[in-house]
């Protein structure tokens, strides 16, 4: 038996999650393959767990332009079966939403502003996706942003704004987030970083970044789905004062 379930293992964010969370099973797409319901059956019998956090997703977000079949399939089926799997066994699922839920034209959304109309398919897949966890009756959406370790790319945008950060800064908050999750007073939380230009953020682990504009993709981009995260800053104060080692 495994306290917690982890799909979407060998990803990026889950790679983290896998190094910080020492009670997790994540198994691999072979064993548990999330768009296929038989398949998350039987990871549920082999591991039992108390908790399932759903990671995996399709993030390629130019690529669901091209390949809408296979981003509505993990995005939105995937997490259907999860879903339907979590409520049948009582399981809390904590699902792994993003910023681009928002339309992004404001920026410092709060966890209960309207969410939509989606920027993009990847957008509208996630919303989806993120409506379909809340059927579960016990759950906790989280919505984050991050990138890789190393800024991959030699430009980014200055006039797209975000609270993304690097994913080696964001995974420690998830994970406290997960070790507490019964104990969460609430049903969504923002964890992500201060509200920066994309440009900015690349420029603090590669200096020698160029300036780009979001009106040199073909894709449609948000201007700012920065994300007010106060209700996690709060929160996160108090589970450190609760999982601080007792002297």
């Amino acid at each position: 038996m495994s306290r917690i379930l982890l799909s979407g293992g060998s990803g990026r964010l889950g790679t983290e999650l896998r190094a910080l969370l020492p009670d997790v099973a994540a198994p691999d797409e072979n064993e548990m393959d999330i768009t296929d319901p038989g398949s998350i059956r039987a990871a549920m019998d082999r591991y039992d767990p108390a908790i399932f956090v759903h990671a995996a997703a399709y993030t390629d977000v130019s690529g669901a332009e091209i390949n809408r079949k296979a981003c509505w399939k993990v995005n939105v089926e995937g997490t259907r079966n999860v879903a339907r799997a979590c409520t049948e066994r009582d399981v809390l699922l904590v699902h792994i939403s993003t910023d681009y839920v928002f339309e992004g034209k404001t920026g410092n959304y709060r966890e209960d502003d309207p969410l939509g109309p989606p920027m993009n398919y990847y957008a509208l897949s996630k919303l989806v996706a993120e409506e379909l966890a809340r059927f579960v009756p016990r759950h906790l959406v989280i919505r984050t942003s991050f990138r890789p370790r190393e800024w991959p790319y030699p430009t980014a945008f200055t006039d797209v704004y975000t609270s993304q950060d690097y994913v080696d800064r964001i995974a420690p908050d998830i994970a406290l987030a997960i070790e507490n999750v019964e104990s969460i007073p609430y049903d969504t939380l923002h964890i992500a970083g201060v509200r920066t230009s994309v440009f900015e953020l690349a420029r603090r682990r590669k200096p020698d970044v160029r300036p780009g504009s979001k009106h040199d993709v073909r894709l449609k981009l948000p201007d700012d789905v920065s994300m007010d995260t106060s209700r996690w800053q709060t929160l996160k104060s108090k589970l450190i004062g609760l999982t601080a080692p007792k002297r």
